[in-house]
Formats: structure tokens, sequence, C-alpha cells
């Protein structure tokens, strides 16, 4: 296992914690915004967006858009 293996394996935790609070904030947004809101939709659209932003980061990375950070 290198450094930045190492690092990510000790910054899981931290990270997983990080993801589940955004997810959790933006549930109560959609529950202030609309008060008949279907939780479990509202749940799968947020993963949804999400994921899309993940992918588009995985993109960006393999493209080397963070080489330099």
């Amino acid at each position: 296992m290198d450094a930045a293996q190492k690092e990510a394996k000790m910054m899981e935790t931290e990270i997983t914690k990080e993801i589940r609070a955004v997810f959790k904030a933006n549930m109560k947004i959609f529950d202030w915004d609309i008060p008949e809101n279907d939780q479990r939709e509202a749940a799968n659209l947020i993963l949804d967006t999400m994921q899309k932003a993940i992918d588009e980061l995985r993109a960006e990375t393999e493209a080397g858009g963070f080489d330099n950070y």
C-alpha cells in the first residue's frame, strides 16, 4: 500500500461523514422547499446529482485536471 492509499484509508470515515452531511443537508432543503415532498424520490434525485458530480470529477481527474493541484 503506497502513501496515498494509506492516507485515503485513514480519511475514509471523514470523507463518508462529509458525503452523508451534504446528502442530509440537501434532503432538508427539499423538505423546506416542497412541503408534500416524496422522501424516497428526493433522496434518489439528490443521489443522482451527487453521482453526476462525482463522475464529472473522475473524468476531470482522468484528464489530468488535478495533476498539479
